[in-house]
């Protein structure tokens, strides 16, 4: 495919990686439960891209680390314009020199999240700064200009094996989500920061999916959903995602998905591959 990669800016962005947050004591289950667990933020060990995120006892679990600025405008800035694969690194603290990957934005709480091997994340701290090669927001195909790319390193964009048919782009993914179970995060006014949630208070309905098994970084495709100019239901729409955190709780949430492509007219058309997965692309450890 052929792209605009020689306009686009490569700059640096940083931040520092963000305490674990506590937005309130108990979360509700659909079920009316009261529960207390492990939430977003923080330096996330034994669980990484690649492993399952449903079944573990978290709710909007981050894998790896979690960056986030103070400043609110800065902030912006550093989730907007980190693509996922964009490189990362380590320059402060026991870890300094340690290199790793963008995997993805998570709204609410506005954190940009980055996977690190276990071995590096076991020397940080809170506060480390992470800085960010950013290389990829205004990402074009040339010859598909109607596909609209976002939040996706060019180089990343090589590897996943886009395949072009019949004026089509045939998308790997590990997993089709129908439009209905796409809950919070719909409505907002742009794709191009934060996440979309699939809910998942349908337990029968996820097992018939495949749904159950979905693991972070795992490329997936939302049915009917146009994610070019915010997050709306579109009959013939699609999206190419990548999941960023884990399950959740609450009613309308579930595991987070970071757009990296749409667009209507059946442009996008998926293809299942059990390998399309971020740590497959990247070869990670």
């Amino acid at each position: 495919m052929k792209t605009n990669r020689d306009k686009l800016v490569e700059f640096y962005l940083q931040g520092p990686i963000h305490a674990p947050t506590m937005i309130s004591s108990y979360q509700f289950t659909p079920e009316g439960q009261n529960v207390l667990l492990p939430s977003v933020g923080g330096i996330v060990l034994n669980y990484a891209i690649g492993d399952n995120c449903m079944e573990l006892m978290g709710d909007h679990v981050e894998p790896g680390v979690s960056l986030k600025i103070s400043d609110s405008s800065e902030n912006d800035a550093l989730m907007i314009f980190s693509c996922v694969g964009n490189e990362a690194e380590v320059v402060s603290g026991e870890a300094k020199g340690a290199k790793g990957y963008v995997t993805g934005t998570h709204g609410g709480i506005d954190h940009t999240i980055c996977y690190f091997s276990r071995e590096d994340l076991e020397k940080m701290n809170i506060g480390d700064s992470i800085k960010i090669r950013a290389f990829g927001q205004g990402l074009r195909l040339t010859d598909h200009p109607e596909v609209h790319v976002m939040n996706l390193d060019p180089d990343l964009l090589d590897k996943l094996g886009i395949e072009e048919k019949e004026g089509r782009l045939q998308v790997p993914v590990k997993a089709i989500v129908p439009a209905k179970l796409m809950g919070s995060g719909i409505g907002a006014s742009s794709a191009y920061t934060g996440d979309y949630d699939i809910m998942t208070g349908d337990s029968q309905l996820l097992k018939e999916l495949g749904l159950d098994k979905l693991c972070f970084g795992d490329l997936v495709f939302l049915e009917d959903c146009d994610t070019r100019y915010g997050r709306q239901f579109l009959e013939g729409s699609g999206t190419l995602g990548i999941i960023v955190h884990s399950n959740c709780v609450k009613s309308g949430h579930g595991p987070g998905v970071t757009s990296l492509m749409s667009a209507k007219d059946g442009l996008l058309v998926p293809k299942l591959n059990n390998k399309a997965n971020l740590k497959d692309y990247l070869d990670l450890k």
